[in-house]
């Protein structure tokens, strides 16, 4: 008769208390980030601003967070990252509300603005927390757990928030956009298993360029998510193929972002990032393909669910990345590298996308132009 004892047993992360106060407050944070982001530059045109400036609002945010992000590590040297985290989530939750007083583009903007700042708080020290509420060996799966909970909220919040502004219950998404302030009391429950004590100030630049290559792979990825998010609908706008087509996408980006964490866990990264990466240059292929002709749906969902897997799995692997290459007093440091990436390659896709599909590029030829630069970010991969 075998010994049961002798059986290790591996509990669900679930069932540690910091990993679902994290599960939470990043719920909530972000839930508050998403249902504004598209709702946001409806309101304003409803508002009278044109369509073409609507898009400020969110660009005065996403700027904001992108700057602020940089000087997040010296303000958590300073603060300690529970009260930084705390008045993170009160600069993204309670101006939410003061949407309602106007809806002119420049107080939009400037609200905007207040909670762009502590939106680069939230991602910079949550994305730091998901590396040290679970035991060194399940970090690629806690990092996972984090990576759904943004997820879940973005294929939720962004389609609600739009709903809501477009049937002029505006207030609604404005009200549910404090939800960060809910969060404030699991902070408080909430500490980093490492040191908590005051960090020896030390030179930035090791982090950065340990965390340069995967940050660089997860910049490149962004920027062609970014730019499949926003032209895809415009490339196919007749009837509802774009609007699957994306749905396909974010559902397999978020589960590969889940569990690609454990994968990674279990058998190691070797060879797992380029994996992914090579899904993501064969679906952006594919998608180039279906879009140079008509009639090619099969190859688009087939396209676009093949960048979804490259897509959600790479965020989480070169998050892990990021953290085994930097030592635990940088970590915060290489925790701001990999959010401004993550960011900045969304933005960029956004806006540069568009920019070279008006060549004579045209929209396919640079779908295969961003494959084209996946390709050489593999080599970044192997890099340790």
């Amino acid at each position: 008769m075998t010994n049961s004892a002798a059986v290790p047993v591996r509990t669900s992360l679930w069932r540690l208390p910091a990993v679902r106060q994290l599960a939470v407050l990043t719920t909530l944070g972000f839930s508050s980030f998403f249902l504004t982001l598209a709702s946001l530059p409806s309101y304003a045109v409803r508002g009278g601003t044109g369509a073409g400036s609507a898009g400020a609002v969110t660009a005065v945010m996403l700027g904001c967070t992108v700057a602020v992000q940089a000087v997040v590590p010296w303000l958590e040297r300073r603060l300690g990252t529970p009260v930084l985290l705390v008045i993170g989530l009160i600069a993204l939750g309670a101006p939410a509300p003061l949407y309602l007083l106007s809806d002119s583009l420049g107080w939009l903007a400037a609200v905007s603005a207040v909670r762009g700042v502590g939106f680069a708080i939230l991602t910079v020290i949550g994305a730091l927390l998901s590396t040290s509420v679970a035991p060194a060996d399940r970090r690629g799966e806690a990092i996972g757990v984090y990576g759904l909970c943004i997820a879940v909220p973005n294929l939720i919040a962004i389609p609600a928030g739009a709903a809501l502004t477009s049937s002029g219950r505006f207030g609604w998404v404005a009200v549910l956009a404090a939800a960060p302030l809910l969060a404030i009391p699991f902070v408080l429950r909430l500490r980093r298993r490492t040191d908590d004590s005051p960090q020896t100030r030390s030179a930035a630049g090791p982090a950065v360029r340990s965390a340069s290559g995967p940050a660089v792979v997860l910049l490149v990825v962004m920027l062609s998510g970014g730019g499949l998010l926003t032209f895809l609908p415009i490339a196919r706008p007749d009837g509802s193929l774009a609007t699957i087509a994306l749905l396909v996408l974010g559902l397999c980006g978020t589960v590969s972002r889940w569990r690609v964490g454990p994968i990674h866990d279990r058998f190691g990264g070797r060879g797992l990032q380029p994996a992914m990466l090579a899904a993501g240059i064969v679906g952006l292929a594919l998608v180039a393909i279906a879009l140079h002709g008509n009639g090619r749906t099969a190859v688009l969902l087939a396209g676009v669910a093949l960048f979804g897997i490259g897509y959600g799995a790479t965020q989480s692997l070169t998050q892990i990345a990021v953290f085994e290459r930097t030592p635990p007093e940088q970590a915060v440091t290489a925790s701001a590298v990999w959010n401004t990436a993550f960011d900045a390659g969304t933005g960029i896709g956004a806006y540069g996308i568009g920019l070279l599909a008006a060549t004579s590029l045209e929209l396919p030829g640079t779908y295969l132009l961003c494959a084209a630069l996946l390709v050489l970010t593999i080599p970044l991969t192997r890099r340790h």
